[in-house]
């Protein structure tokens, strides 16, 4: 294996070698611009803005005195692009002629980061989030701050469609629904790479810190015309940080549960760029530790303990103004335990559910601009490697350890080509191959199982998108082989948009994607019900799911002077062929509860998603959405051997209605007051028995989740400042009552808000 690993390591660097000693050459052309750039409403010069040739990787920051000088740029007409977070993005046209340095000046106005944003998950290259052709949802690290998330999981509950849930009260997994899909239907991407494979899934939200995120990137939908497999209900693409600026910022946040368990959160982050702006580095370093939380008091968690420690680093390198290479890596590791008696070892409790992982991840990206800006290719390469120890297990057995490993890699080429550029809609023509090969061995052997499954997956995609101010038209699609898979799959997308007047914006979309069977999947881990153990399994005759996603949306943006507000409503449609369901088939020699998956008729999703953007200067900022919809199969579906429980049509853990909103306000510079709050309406979930005599179903009471955080930025001396913060989630404890209690609860039994009322506070050094 190990030689394995070194051979493609090397086959790796060696590509890239070729690369750099073809595409390195390049001439000087000594045409160059100087500069300043202005803040409008002060007229005080602006640091660190960074400014950049539109479609290339040439640029450049300003410097403290908010003044910038570039070299050797491409000649003849180019598109002088300014932004910074928090201002209105400036592009100024220029004429650049060999020998000469002219002089260009910027003048930027204040806007919200909620209104538009750069992304690059709609089509796989950098595109205003105004301009794409489909709707792009962005959860900016200002949104972590105003809601007080340390992860990944939080911070998702503040989007329009979006919901998560623990969904486990032994282990805490926590999983993610689009639009009223499973968690298992949405793609997780790290940096537009699917390296979270099956296994990694698991818990992947909730180990990636706030501290390594620069975005995250949501698309609703089928996306598996750009991102492959799985890409069925949607795709959350996590955008790890780039360095910037030189900056340092340590932080301690604790929070303190109903009972008195701790959470407690330490974060270091660190940016590093050279004077020049030809390299950089971020790293960043986040320990947590929680201590488990049991709210009816039986001696039984319905949170489990955490302990965390995630180290890594970004970095870039300019090798010439044309050719950049961008590297990741990071180490996780974390150890997790529900159930009860967890002071002592797992198999001498009643209910145990301790993991215990060791994840490296890391990518490696090679990316080369022709002087012209009509040509950029990218080669990239990632992975992600899991060794995970666990324990399922009841009444105290010894047979219940187990281990798991996982291996996953993603490499491909994509080219991009700026073609039809003198035409009234010019055009952006992408191509690319991707491979990914995963591997994993799970192993319970007490159990008698061993599971190993390795997946080949070979594809290659196109897209072609015309783009102009006022029409948007892209067509594209993916040719995928998947070796679990008879036949290769293809994924068609297409995409419209259309923009009549300036501030309204129409778009429609329909987007392919499918599932194919594997052997590991979010709900197949080991779990507790009734005191027994569940073992999950797939039919030798599962084939793949298959979804189809329409959607149609009105964008409106307004501004009337320092008040800017945008209004989103989107329609959406989906329907999931050969649904993946669960049956129960009996028990083994040894009392496991059995449970295959089986393939279903289909299902439907439709429903409405509204979101709503309000920003007045600093004073006021609101951000909310609601959804409704319907889940239903398409057949009735029966889950369970009780009799007097009918087939269900209805999907479990599926509200018609939910919603989200996040309001703040800085009465004073520095001092931040916000407000977030979650509504869920009721929902049809199951409930084993165990605990209670006979599986039964449960309509759930609607929850609404309230909480404020107030925060000061205290400036101490020039760049040094100290921030500090308080408040709490959940003010109104609305949390779940009808637990299950001891050795015979359902674990699965769970609903409503994650948390209890949680009191939280912190503070930040900055620099």
């Amino acid at each position: 294996m190990a030689k394995l690993k070194l051979c493609y390591f090397q086959r790796i660097i060696t590509i890239f070698c070729l690369l750099f000693s073809v595409l390195v050459a390049y001439a000087a052309t000594d045409a160059n611009i100087s500069g300043h750039v202005i803040e409008s409403s002060t007229g005080e010069h602006m640091p660190f803005v960074n400014i950049q040739i539109k479609g290339t990787n040439l640029g450049g920051v300003t410097d403290e005195s908010g003044h910038y000088f570039l070299t050797n740029l491409p000649l003849g007409e180019q598109t002088l692009v300014f932004s910074m977070v928090g201002y209105n993005t400036v592009e100024l046209k220029v004429i650049l002629e060999e020998n000469k340095t002219i002089e260009v000046n910027a003048t930027m106005d204040e806007t919200s980061v909620m209104m538009d944003n750069v992304v690059v998950t709609s089509n796989r290259y950098a595109t205003k989030q105004r301009d794409a052709s489909s709707i792009v949802n962005v959860v900016t690290p200002q949104l972590f701050a105003l809601t007080a998330s340390s992860d990944v999981a939080q911070a998702l509950d503040y989007q329009t469609g979006l919901r998560v849930e623990n969904s486990c009260a032994n282990c805490g997994a926590p999983q993610l629904r689009i639009n009223g899909l499973d968690g298992q239907y949405s793609q997780i991407l790290m940096d537009s790479r699917p390296i979270f494979s099956s296994l990694a899934s698991v818990y992947g939200l909730e180990q990636i810190p706030a501290g390594m995120v620069d975005r995250i990137e949501v698309i609703r939908g089928g996306g598996s015309a750009l991102f492959g497999a799985n890409a069925i209900g949607g795709v959350v693409n996590i955008i790890t940080k780039d360095p910037v600026q030189n900056s340092l910022r340590l932080g301690e946040d604790i929070h303190v549960l109903r009972d008195g368990s701790i959470d407690n959160n330490v974060t270091l982050n660190a940016s590093i760029v050279s004077k020049s702006g030809k390299m950089g580095a971020y790293l960043f370093g986040v320990q947590r530790n929680r201590q488990a939380y049991d709210h009816d008091g039986d001696g039984f968690s319905e949170i489990p303990e955490l302990q965390n420690t995630t180290v890594g680093f970004r970095s870039f390198f300019k090798i010439t103004d044309y050719i950049r290479l961008t590297a990741e890596y990071h180490h996780m590791y974390e150890f997790r335990r529900g159930g009860n008696l967890l002071d002592r070892p797992p198999h001498e409790a009643d209910i145990a559910e301790q993991l215990r992982h060791n994840n490296d991840a890391g990518s490696l990206r090679f990316d080369y601009y022709t002087p012209d800006n009509r040509h950029h290719l990218q080669v990239y390469s990632s992975a992600q490697y899991v060794d995970r120890e666990s324990y399922f297990g009841t009444q105290q057995n010894l047979d219940a350890y187990g281990a798991s490993n996982d291996i996953t890699s993603v490499s491909g080429v994509q080219y991009r080509l700026a073609w039809m550029q003198k035409t009234w809609i010019p055009a952006n023509f992408t191509v690319g191959a991707e491979y990914t090969f995963n591997r994993l061995h799970d192993r319970i052997l007490g159990y008698h199982r061993d599971i190993t499954q390795t997946v080949h997956l070979y594809g290659g995609y196109f897209q072609n998108e015309w783009q102009n101010d006022k029409l948007s038209i892209l067509v594209g699609g993916r040719l995928e082989k998947h070796n679990l898979v008879a036949k290769p799959i293809f994924s068609p997308r297409a995409n419209v948009r259309y923009t009549p007047v300036r501030n309204v914006i129409l778009r429609i979309s329909y987007a392919a994607g499918y599932r194919a069977p594997q052997a590991y999947d979010e709900d197949l881990h080991v779990g507790a019900v009734g005191g027994e153990v569940s073992l999950i399994s797939l039919d030798p005759n599962l084939r793949p799911e298959y979804s189809h996603s329409v959607c149609g949306s009105v964008d409106l943006y307004q501004r009337w002077g320092s008040v800017e507000a945008n209004l989103t409503t989107e329609g959406f449609f989906t329907q999931l062929n050969d649904v993946f369901a669960l049956e129960k088939t009996g028990h083994d020699e040894q009392g496991n509860l059995l449970l295959l998956r089986t393939n279903e008729s289909g299902a439907r999703v439709a429903g409405l998603n509204i979101e709503g953007k309000l920003v007045w200067s600093h004073w006021l900022t609101v951000q909310l959405g609601y959804t409704f919809q319907k889940s239903l199969y398409i057949d009735p579906v029966e889950w369970t051997d009780n009799p007097r429980i009918a087939p269900q049509r209805r999907m479990f853990r599926t509200p018609d209605n939910y919603g989200y909103a996040v309001v703040s306000t800085e009465p004073l510079k520095g001092f931040t007051v916000s407000l977030s709050g979650k509504a869920t309406g009721s929902m049809l979930i199951q409930h084993f028995a165990g605990y209670i005599p006979e599986d039964t179903e449960v309509e759930t009471p609607a929850f609404v989740d309230f909480g404020c955080k107030l925060s000061y930025l205290i400036p101490v001396y020039k760049e040094y400042s100290i921030e500090v913060n308080a408040g709490v989630k959940n003010i109104l404890n609305a949390y779940q009552k009808d637990f299950d209690h001891g050795i015979d609860r359902d674990a699965s039994y769970i609903y409503g808000p994650s948390l209890p009322r949680t009191y939280f506070c912190g503070v930040s050094f900055i620099l």
